[in-house]
Formats: C-alpha cells, structure tokens, sequence
C-alpha cells in the first residue's frame, strides 16, 4: 500500500458560494469545485491519512502514531460540515484495500458502507436505505439499485461499486467533474481539480477573515434574519454545548476528524451568537430600536 493508492472526494449537497464559509472552517486546503445541479465537491489538496490500513486486513484500526486511515479523516470532515448545515455530506473514500462510504446529515448518526477492493461487500444492507432516506432517493427503484451494490459480484470490485454508488446519485442532480473519479489516487483528483475553470481554493486565512467571510456569507444569502432572535440563539448556544464533549471526546481516542467535528460545530455556535450579536448593536448603533 502506497500513498499513491489513497483518494478521497466530500460531496456536499448545496452549491459551493453556500459550502464554501463552513470549509474554511476545516482548516485544511482543498479545491471546491460545482459538481452537478445543487451539488459541490470538495477535493483535499493534502493527504492527512495514513497510507492504508494499519494492520493490513482492512480494519481501519489506528496505531497511535498520530495519523489515521482515510474513512475515519473523511467521517470526520463529513460530519463537521453536516452539524452545522442544513444540507447533508457525502464522503467517498479508497484506499487500494477498501472503498467505501460516510454519509452526515445534521445532528443524526452518520451512515457508511464498505466495499475490500475485489467488491465483497462489508456493511450492513439497512445503511442502504438509510442512505436513500436521508437523500430523498426513489424508496423503491433507487433502494433496490442501491441494494443490488451489497450483494456478491466477483466482476464488480470496489471501485465500480462506488461508481454505481454516483450513477444513482446523477437522479439527484450529481455530476461529478471529469478526472474526479472513484479509484483515482489523490495526486490526480487535485491535479484534475486544479485546471476546472470554477475551481476555488479554500485556505485557513485566520479568525478573523474566517468570522468576516461568514457574515458576508450570511448577507449575501439572505439568512441573516434565520440568525436572529430567540431560536437561532437556542441553535447556536446547543452547537457549543455540543462542540465542546465532541472535540473533548476525539482528543481521547487520539482522532483528528472527530476533533476537527467538534471545533467546526463550536465555531460556527460561536459564529452564530457572535452574528446575532453583531447585527443587534448595529440596529442600536443606527436607531433601530430594541434588539430582539
């Protein structure tokens, strides 16, 4: 197993002026691309993952050096941009072993499926349906494409799955970039993301450009008064309630996607009070009378 061998691709199902402020948020340099009709892509241009299983059977287990497999580095970053969105995440990822799946959607338990290289399957047939649930899939003719990826089909291996994976998907509006493509180790999805001409780049620029990109964000979209008032302070306040347990508990298993989940979902309560606060003084500042 090389590094070489390792990809990995967060489909998010809004378009990217919305998923670009709560990337920043990841603190990692990606390539934000369109990638179909209400879909963007976000493609890592660093490998924070090990290069592949530690103990060679596939398990995904961590060895304590620092780093991790790629499905659990993808969970994470899946499930930080889903807590505070209201549109779900999709992570695929390979790592020339396994292929696989994380699905995040909100506060919900994220939902996954795994393929070993050759396509035998490894998960559990409900996630299927969960899946189809949670993206508002046919209930029947989806479910049933989608059920025919957990079974046996010694010509079908991983990567192929995933592949079927997407082709269901294209029913949604998903239409992947070309060279973004499922087996393609990470050298070559970035290099393939870089000439797109929508490409964007998503780099930590600091706090306060952070802070400042998100309220102008939030302006230029219209949403300002959904953050506002009484429920979005409930929102906000809950997001730090639980961003903090969450980052608390991936420092104890030593997990970098989960810690990441936990500050992202902090930063945006944080961001979310901070909003609410900002435009109340503004209002007072300009004689618009009492905040709510």
């Amino acid at each position: 197993m090389t590094a070489t061998s390792v990809g990995a691709l967060l489909l998010c199902q809004a378009d990217p002026e919305t998923v670009r402020p709560p990337a920043h948020l990841l603190r990692e340099r990606m390539l934000l691309l369109p990638a179909g009709d209400g879909w963007s892509v976000l493609v890592p241009e660093g490998k924070p993952w090990r290069d592949g299983p530690a103990d060679g059977r596939g398990t995904g287990s961590d060895t304590g050096d620092g780093a991790e497999p790629v499905d659990r580095v993808m969970g994470g970053w899946a499930t930080a941009l889903a807590v505070g969105s209201s549109w779900p995440v999709l992570a695929l990822w390979w790592d020339g072993d396994r292929s696989g799946y994380t699905l995040a959607a909100g506060f919900r338990r994220p939902v996954g499926y795994v393929w070993l290289a050759d396509g035998t399957p490894a998960g559990e047939d409900e996630a299927m349906r969960t899946f189809a649930a949670r993206l508002g899939l046919d209930p029947v003719l989806d479910v049933q494409e989608l059920e025919a990826l957990t079974r046996q089909d010694p010509e079908t291996d991983a990567d192929a799955r995933l592949r079927g994976l997407l082709a269901v998907l294209t029913r949604t509006g998903v239409a992947l970039p070309p060279g973004l493509a499922p087996g393609e180790p990470a050298d070559r999805l970035r290099t393939a993301a870089d000439v797109h001409p929508q490409v964007e780049r998503i780099e930590w620029a600091g706090w306060r450009d952070t802070v400042q990109a998100e309220f102008d964000a939030v302006e230029s979209t219209g949403l300002g008064p959904w953050m506002r008032g009484p429920r979005a302070r409930a929102v906000a306040t809950a997001q730090v309630a639980a961003g903090i347990p969450l980052a608390l508990w991936g420092a104890r298993r030593r997990s970098g996607g989960w810690i990441t989940a936990g500050l992202v979902l902090l930063a945006q309560g944080v961001l979310g009070l901070a909003y609410d606060r900002f435009r109340a003084e503004a209002e007072r500042g300009a004689g618009g009378g009492p905040a709510r």
